[in-house]
C-alpha cells in the first residue's frame, strides 16, 4: 500500500499545480487547438524529484494531440516552472504528464444510467 503524502509533498504539489495551471492558461487555447486544458491534480514523489501532473482535456477528441504537445514541450514547461518557483524550490521536479480520465469516466457512467 502506498504511504500517504507528507505535508511537504502536498504543499509542493499544490504550488506546482497552481503555477503550471497559470503557465498553461497564459499559453492560451490556440496552442491546444481550442481545447480546454486543466491541471486537475499533481502528485509529488517523497524525494520531491518527480511530479505526476494530471491534466483534464475537453473536448476529449483533442486529448491525443494535446498530450503529444505536453510530451514535446516537457523540458520547456519545466524550465518555465523553474523560473516561477526558483525562490521556493532547490530543484524543479521532473514533470510527467498524465491524462486525467475522471471526466470521461463520469460521462461514461452517465451514459450507462440513461439507458
Amino acid at each position: 500500500m502506498e504511504k500517504p503524502a507528507s505535508t511537504r509533498q502536498l504543499k509542493v504539489a499544490r504550488e506546482i499545480q497552481k503555477d503550471l495551471a497559470e503557465i498553461i492558461r497564459a499559453k492560451g487555447m490556440a496552442i491546444f487547438g481550442g481545447a480546454l486544458v486543466t491541471v486537475s491534480e499533481v502528485r509529488v514523489s517523497p524525494d520531491l524529484s518527480v511530479a505526476k501532473v494530471f491534466v483534464s482535456i475537453f473536448p476529449s477528441d483533442k486529448q491525443p494531440a494535446v498530450m503529444e504537445w505536453f510530451q514535446e514541450n516537457n523540458k520547456a514547461l519545466r524550465g518555465e516552472l523553474g523560473h516561477v518557483v526558483a525562490k521556493q524550490f532547490r530543484i524543479v521536479p521532473e514533470l510527467i504528464f498524465l491524462l486525467d480520465t475522471t471526466l470521461d469516466y463520469a460521462e461514461h457512467i452517465e451514459e450507462l444510467l440513461k439507458k
